[in-house]
């Protein structure tokens, strides 16, 4: 097996197969793609033939390498075809019957010596392997969607798999540009394993009507920096496709988390599976088509809006990096804030980290140093909450402990005038445990703002049951002054954005405590594989062991769901200190500064 695959056939011309076909065209192998469909093999060289046409517009190849890529690119539809290839990528249909049927062929066609690898992401290597008659040469290949962009390929060895063959195959990888990772056989395998529990989630908090698919999408991409939103995802990747990974992953881990959401089951159906069709959760200018169309579910603009309160001061009610970082936005704005801390010193240092922050700002050129001045004399720095008084919306941005919370709430009942719209910045409380600290609930909602605040673009809106229809539309409305983003949410544990991050994050840590792969695999599997802007790990250190194990805990007794419940290894690290980048050990070991 040890051979330095110069000719290789991928079976089955869909838009995986002919990425594939085009990756391996361009480093110099003969490319052998077999399709049944002669339809679908002619629309292999008419896409072949574009993205290289582009490849070259764009100054990546030149004309003479389109041309020798073009000339090793031959099709035909049989598998007969594949009988000099020192390795077959199979890319069909994902069913066992369907990939079963082609193993069986090819063993009859191909040299002992050769190499066949399944581009399966949903079903069993090894159940396909055991259907072969050399089954140590059977192994995962598995690509990523558009082949020719994504750098992952996820070699998936099955307990058959002979390791020249994966070293073979690995080696191969590098050489086209890619970044290969080792990983065992299991539904999912890293990254479609993380990814695909994420989705699921998200369609069910969907189908669930906690909030819009635009507002879960947006909360995703603004408060998390990913690439896209999930139910926008899943109708790029396939509804159908969705619904079967998720299938044969619940079939091996009976975990809840992974039981396809019926909406999947339901739009996949009706035929509603997505960009290819047209229609899924969103509706696309055409079957196949990018562009989002307006549909009967789409926000129209008025019905956003409503009548709110006119807001001309702000009180920001703590000393922290969140708060100074709120009483930055606010006063960037326009508006007159107060920002009050538990003594006048601990305020004159949050109003000196926000002139700080603004000297930066002007130091790059984002701020002229008039419209920094402008700003800090709107702030004052008040050492009691009796600065309060007058202001017409206070923050409260203090310790994430709801007792705290409640005793900070019931002064601002006290101190703030009739009328002043109440809100917590909580991430993880119960923002009606909070409101019920006054007397006025209906006043209070939740404003959660993403760290650092000037820069996050994203703010979940939180009403309870409580909230009053003028104060939610005052909120969305200042929103929108201030340059942020919101999206609605109700009163549940994690809002959108940490209940659908933080199981994705316990789950990783799963994948480390079984062995199944190691940190750098996992992290660069999702920023590799799923555009993440970080990997699971670094996150977490980022953003603290011990931050992380409340959240979790959090969602666990809300949702009382097995499967979130706080992974031992998260919990063992915060008993022994280990929080992360600032404790200097997290999953990782830091510099100490």
């Amino acid at each position: 097996m040890d051979t330095p695959l110069s000719t290789i056939a991928v079976v089955g011309l869909g838009t995986m197969g002919t990425g594939i076909a085009e990756v391996l065209a361009l480093a110099g192998r003969e490319v052998i793609g077999i399709d049944i469909s002669e339809a679908a093999a002619r629309q292999a060289v008419t896409s072949l033939e574009a993205s290289t046409a582009r490849a070259v517009g764009r100054g990546r190849i030149t004309e003479q390498e389109r041309a020798d890529a073009l000339a090793r690119f031959r099709t035909y539809d049989t598998v007969q075809a594949a009988a000099g290839a020192e390795l077959v990528i199979e890319v069909v249909p994902e069913t066992y019957e369907i990939k079963q049927q082609v193993f069986r062929e090819l063993d009859a066609v191909v040299s002992p010596t050769a190499i066949l690898a399944t581009g399966t992401n949903a079903l069993s290597v090894t159940r396909l392997a055991a259907e072969s008659q050399h089954p140590e040469r059977v192994l995962g290949l598995h690509f990523f969607n558009p082949a020719p962009a994504m750098k992952l390929v996820e070699v998936v060895s099955s307990v058959l798999t002979a390791p020249p063959a994966v070293e073979t195959v690995t080696r191969l990888a590098r050489e086209l540009g890619k970044e290969p990772v080792a990983v065992g056989d299991r539904p999912g395998f890293v990254a479609d394993g993380l990814l695909f529990g994420y989705l699921n989630q998200a369609a069910a908090m969907y189908e669930a009507n906690y909030a819009s698919r635009e507002d879960i999408d947006a909360a995703m991409t603004l408060g998390c920096g990913l690439p896209m939103g999930p139910l926008a995802l899943l109708d790029l990747i396939g509804i159908d496709t969705a619904r079967t990974v998720l299938e044969a992953m619940y079939s091996a881990s009976h975990d809840r988390l992974h039981a396809p959401a019926p909406v999947l089951g339901q739009l996949s159906e009706a035929g509603l599976t997505g960009r290819k069709a047209g229609r899924g959760f969103y509706t696309y200018d055409a079957p196949g088509g990018q562009s989002v169309v307006p549909d009967a579910l789409t926000p129209s603009p008025e019905a956003a809006a409503g009548t709110g309160r006119e807001i001309a001061s702000v009180g920001v009610a703590g000393s922290g990096t969140m708060a100074s970082g709120i009483a930055e936005v606010f006063a960037k704005a326009g508006y007159t804030v107060v920002l009050a801390a538990r003594g006048q010193e601990k305020a004159d240092l949050a109003k000196a980290r926000i002139a700080k922050s603004l000297e930066r700002s002007v130091s790059k050129g984002r701020l002229t140093a008039e419209a920094r001045d402008e700003t800090l004399a709107r702030i004052t720095a008040a050492g009691s909450l009796d600065a309060f008084a007058e202001v017409d919306l206070a923050v409260e941005a203090v310790a994430e402990d709801l007792e705290i919370k409640q005793q900070l709430f019931a002064t601002l009942d006290k101190v703030c005038r009739s009328g002043a719209v109440l809100a917590t910045t909580t991430s993880s409380l119960p923002v009606i445990a909070i409101a019920r600290a006054t007397g006025r609930p209906e006043d209070v909602i939740g404003m959660h703002f993403f760290n650092p605040a000037p820069a996050m673009k994203l703010v979940e809106v939180v009403r309870t049951v409580l909230t009053a229809d003028d104060v939610h539309a005052t909120v969305r409305g200042i929103c929108t002054k201030i340059r942020k983003h919101p999206v609605d949410c109700g009163d549940r544990a994690g809002f959108i954005v940490n209940a659908l991050l933080f199981p994705y994050l316990n789950n990783a840590i799963k994948m480390v405590e079984e062995h199944y792969a190691s940190l750098d695999d996992i992290d660069a599997a999702m920023k590799l594989g799923g555009g993440y802007p970080m990997g699971p790990f670094e996150l977490l250190d980022v953003v603290g062991l011990d931050v992380s194990l409340a959240i979790e805990k959090v969602l666990h007794k809300e949702f009382r769901d097995p499967g979130l419940a706080p992974a031992p290894l998260l919990e063992h690290l915060v008993a022994a200190g280990c929080l992360g980048r600032k404790t200097g050990r997290g999953f990782r070991e830091y510099a100490r500064r």
